[in-house]
């Protein structure tokens, strides 16, 4: 099973839970979570695409 969190420049990361069959699959649903405001990263593992997402708290977001 995949790392639920992994670490991308020192920001942690959660994998949305899928496993996807090619990388422009993968590439579609980061752009879809880009469109919303995520920092993603998409890490191949095992023949298959795991997309990992991050969005800063608003509160965060407004210091």
């Amino acid at each position: 099973m995949p790392d639920f969190v992994k670490w991308f420049e020192g920001k942690k990361h959660m994998w949305d839970g899928k496993e996807y069959g090619s990388s422009q699959e993968a590439q579609s649903v980061q752009a879809g979570y880009a469109a919303d405001g995520f920092e993603v990263q998409v890490v191949p593992e095992g023949g298959k695409f795991l997309v990992y997402s991050r969005r800063v708290a608003a509160e965060q977001a407004a210091t």
